[in-house]
């Protein structure tokens, strides 16, 4: 139980991602507190055993997330671990991607990363521990065609974390990314959806079409990137910070 003893928070802990790194941060000893919109999926994370306990929060309002926060803490202690996980993606061509897209996506993917490590980093730097890792893209290593501003996001994120790193490397906080390629969550089921809404293909020729070129030939699975996170999280990645991680077979 390498973890135990130390308080986790996920954000957009219910699925996906975030729910596999939950339950791999519970498994590792952690007591992990999950964030979300939705109560349904928290609560059945929470019922699982995959959390300690869930707030109610939207990332891109820091005042629910900071009282959400402290709410956690009062249960469960000071935050030793944030895995920065909630975002969102949405595709189409530039030329029919509004302005206001890419503001949607810049505070979900970006504003709402940097309200939760501000919730939390300053008790991180003053007991001389955290671990902060974002969960951010390939699309944030490279560009990518119909996702420009979702790449413009995950670009900015992978900024953020390697100037983070950089203030509080010698404070005891590490802050790094995991960026992997398309996993099999509720999100790229959702690409796979808008492909047959507007190309007319069937699911299966959808999703060949979102995997072609990449040499692994199927998406990666949300325990793939949670152990990479919990490797992170680690005490043997003490000396790892400012470190964007593709989790892509070969991708990158």
């Amino acid at each position: 139980m390498p973890l135990q003893g130390r308080h986790a928070l996920v954000t957009g802990g219910g699925r996906g991602i975030g729910r596999a790194t939950a339950a791999a941060l519970s498994a590792a000893g952690a007591a992990v507190t999950v964030t979300g919109r939705g109560e349904a999926p928290l609560k059945d994370a929470v019922g699982r055993g995959d959390a300690a306990g869930f707030i109610i929060a939207d990332v891109t309002d820091a005042a629910t997330m900071e009282s959400g926060i402290k709410a956690a803490v009062a249960a469960r202690g000071a935050i030793d671990i944030l895995v920065a996980n909630a975002g969102a993606a949405e595709s189409a061509p530039f030329m029919r991607t509004e302005p206001e897209t890419f503001r949607r996506l810049f505070e979900i993917n970006l504003i709402g990363v940097v309200h939760a490590i501000r919730a939390v980093l300053e008790n991180m730097v003053a007991r001389g521990f955290g671990r902060i890792v974002a969960v951010s893209s390939t699309a944030g290593l490279r560009g990518a065609p119909y996702i420009s501003a979702y790449t413009a996001s995950k670009h900015a994120l992978n900024g953020l974390v390697r100037s983070l790193a950089l203030e509080t490397v010698k404070n005891g906080v590490t802050v790094n990314a995991v960026c992997p390629t398309y996993v099999d969550t509720d999100m790229t089921q959702g690409a796979v959806d808008n492909i047959v809404d507007k190309t007319g293909r069937t699911r299966d020729e959808a999703l060949a079409g979102i995997l072609k070129g990449r040499p692994m030939g199927r998406l990666v699975r949300p325990e793939e990137v949670a152990a990479a996170v919990l490797y992170f999280c680690s005490a043997e990645a003490a000396a790892v910070t400012g470190t964007t991680l593709a989790i892509a077979g070969g991708e990158i």
